[in-house]
């Protein structure tokens, strides 16, 4: 798996589980701030996307993760 789809998936998690930490309609309700974690991963996908940098992806490439295949 390169870094750039191992980013979108660690996000894309990140997002899941704050959601399901953070809504009342959630069996694993914890505290509504949770909802800030998923505004954090949704800011930074947009600053990724728009900037094409993102620190995620740089941390993986020097953890050992390709950055293409």
């Amino acid at each position: 798996m390169t870094a750039w789809q191992l980013t979108r998936v660690i996000a894309g998690t990140f997002i899941l589980i704050s959601l399901a930490l953070g809504s009342s309609a959630s069996p694993w309700f914890q505290s509504a701030y949770w909802l800030w974690f998923t505004a954090f991963v949704g800011v930074n996908l947009l600053q990724s996307g728009v900037t094409r940098w993102c620190l995620m992806e740089r941390l993986l490439r020097k953890a050992g993760f390709t950055a293409e295949a």
